[in-house]
C-alpha cells in the first residue's frame, strides 16, 4: 500500500510540474473531469464531420477515423505545447463549406478541395511559425475580445436550442419555439434545470452530473437508444489518407486559389474568436493579452497539417471547451484527457450514439448564460465602441458564423473610433484586418452558394 501510495504522490508531482496545476489553482481530479466534459460536449463530431463529408463523396468510415486522430494530436500538441484547457478537432462550418459550396455548389471533385484545404494548412502553419497570427491576436481591441467572448456565449447557446429541438427553423420567421409534443425536446429541458439547479447550489462538476442524468433518463425511457454492441475496430483511412498531396497539380487551377484564401482566412479569424473567448472565460488574459498564444496557435496550425493529410477538412478550437472550463478545467491537463478519450473513442465508437444532442444541448445553454458576463466590461457609454461591440455578439449567432461576427466589428470599429477623435487609439494592424475582412466578405459572396448544412 505504502508502494503504490508513493507512486501516486510521484504522478501527481509530475502532472503539477507539468501542467502548472498548483499555479493554476486546480486539482487532477477537476482537470480530468474538466477534460471529460469537454469530449462529452464533442463527441458528436466524430458522426456529424462523417456526415458532411460523406456528402461529398468521401468514405465515412474513414472521415471518422481522420476526424478522431486529427482530434487527438490536436488536443495533445495543446496540452503540452500551450498548457491550455482547448480541445481542437475539425470545425463545423469548415466541413459544410468544403462540401455544401466546393464541392456540391462548385462541382469540384473532393480530391482537388483537400488538396486546397492540405495548401492552406501549410500556409496557415507557415503563419503561425512566424508569428504573424499571435501579432494579429494581441493587436485586437480589449472591447472587441470581451464582445467576442459573449457573441460565442450566444452563439454556443443557441447551438444549444437547436441541438435541444427548443428552437426550430421557420419559413415566416426564421426561427420559432419547438414542438413540445416531441419527446427527446423533454430531454433538454431535464438537463437544463438539472445543471440550473445545481449551479444554484454550487455543486461541483454540475455540468457533468447533468450531462450523465439527462442520457440516463434517455436511455431508461427509450428515447435514446441503447448501443447493440461495445466494442469496434477503427475504420482504415486508406481511402481518404494523403490524397490532398496526390492532388496538388490542381492548384494550377485558379479557381482553387480563391477555395485555399477561404481556407485560410475563415480558420484563421475562427479560432483567433474562439481562443480569446475561451481564454476570457478561463481568466487566463493578463493585459489584454494572452499567455503562450503562440504555442496555442502553432497545435492549432499543426493539427490542421495532419488532418489534411489524413483526410478530413481543418481543425479548429472549440467552443465546446467551455464547457470543461465551466467546470474548472485550467490547464493542458485537461486537453490531455480529451485526448485520451478520443484514443478510446476509436475502439468504443458504439458507445457514443448515447451522447445525443439533447444530452449536450443543455451544457452548451449553460455554457452560454455563464459567458455573457464578459458584456459588463465592455465601454457601453461610448458608442464608437458600443456599435461594433454589438455587432460582433449579435453577428455570431445571427449569421451562424463566428468569423462574419468578428467581421462586422472590425468593419466598424476604426471608422467609428477616428469619427469619434480616437485615431490615436486604433492601431494599424486593425486597419489592415478592416480591408482583409473587405475581401474576405466579397470573396464569400462572388463564390456560388452551396446548400446549407
Amino acid at each position: 500500500m505504502q508502494n503504490s501510495g508513493g507512486s501516486t504522490s510521484i504522478q501527481q508531482g509530475y502532472l503539477d510540474r507539468q501542467f502548472h496545476l498548483s499555479e493554476q489553482h486546480t486539482t487532477v481530479k477537476t482537470e480530468i473531469l474538466a477534460g471529460l466534459t469537454t469530449f462529452v460536449s464533442m463527441a458528436y463530431i466524430l458522426f456529424v464531420n462523417p456526415s458532411i463529408l460523406g456528402a461529398a463523396g468521401m468514405n465515412k468510415g474513414a472521415v471518422f477515423t481522420a476526424t478522431a486522430v486529427s482530434a487527438i494530436i490536436g488536443c495533445w500538441l495543446m496540452a503540452f505545447l500551450a498548457n491550455y484547457p482547448i480541445a481542437i478537432a475539425p470545425g463545423l462550418g469548415d466541413n459544410a463549406f468544403f462540401t455544401y459550396s466546393v464541392v456540391l455548389a462548385m462541382g469540384i471533385p473532393w480530391q482537388k478541395a483537400m488538396a486546397g484545404v492540405f495548401v492552406a494548412s501549410i500556409l496557415f502553419t507557415i503563419l503561425s511559425f512566424l508569428k504573424v497570427r499571435e501579432i494579429v491576436i494581441d493587436a485586437i481591441p480589449q472591447d472587441l475580445k470581451l464582445a467576442m467572448a459573449a457573441g460565442i456565449g450566444i452563439f454556443i447557446a443557441f447551438v444549444g436550442l437547436q441541438g435541444g429541438g427548443l428552437v426550430v427553423s421557420s419559413k415566416t420567421s426564421l426561427v420559432a419555439i419547438g414542438s413540445f409534443t416531441v419527446p427527446t425536446t423533454w430531454l433538454t429541458i431535464f438537463g437544463i434545470f438539472v445543471i440550473g439547479i445545481l449551479m444554484a447550489k454550487k455543486v461541483p462538476g454540475s455540468i457533468f452530473i447533468g450531462l450523465v442524468a439527462t442520457a440516463l433518463l434517455g436511455l431508461v425511457t427509450g428515447l435514446i437508444k441503447a448501443p447493440t454492441h461495445f466494442i469496434s475496430l477503427a475504420p482504415s483511412l486508406k481511402p481518404t489518407f494523403g490524397v490532398g498531396i496526390t492532388h496538388l497539380s490542381s492548384m494550377a487551377d485558379p479557381q482553387m486559389w480563391a477555395v485555399v484564401l477561404i481556407f485560410l482566412l475563415v480558420a484563421f479569424f475562427d479560432t483567433a474568436g474562439t481562443l480569446i473567448g475561451l481564454a476570457q472565460q478561463a481568466g487566463i488574459m493578463k493585459n489584454n493579452r494572452m499567455p503562450r498564444i503562440g504555442q496555442a496557435l502553432m497545435a492549432d496550425s499543426l493539427s490542421m497539417l495532419a488532418g489534411s493529410v489524413m483526410g478530413t477538412t481543418p481543425t479548429a478550437a472549440y467552443v465546446e471547451s467551455s464547457a470543461g472550463i465551466a467546470v474548472g478545467g485550467r490547464t493542458g491537463l485537461s486537453a490531455l484527457t480529451t485526448g485520451v478519450l478520443f484514443v478510446l473513442s476509436l475502439f468504443f465508437s458504439p458507445l457514443l450514439t448515447v451522447v445525443t444532442n439533447q444530452v449536450t444541448a443543455p451544457a452548451l445553454i449553460i455554457v452560454g448564460v455563464m459567458m455573457m458576463s464578459s458584456l459588463k466590461d465592455i465601454q457601453w457609454d461610448h458608442f464608437e465602441v458600443a456599435l461594433p461591440a454589438f455587432l460582433v455578439v449579435i453577428g455570431m449567432p445571427l449569421t451562424y458564423n463566428i468569423s462574419y461576427g468578428i467581421a462586422f466589428g472590425f468593419l466598424t470599429y476604426p471608422i467609428l473610433m477616428t469619427v469619434a477623435g480616437r485615431r490615436k487609439e486604433v492601431n494599424y494592424i486593425t486597419w489592415i484586418l478592416l480591408f482583409v475582412f473587405i475581401v474576405l466578405l466579397y470573396v464569400l459572396n462572388v463564390l456560388p452558394k452551396g446548400t446549407t448544412a
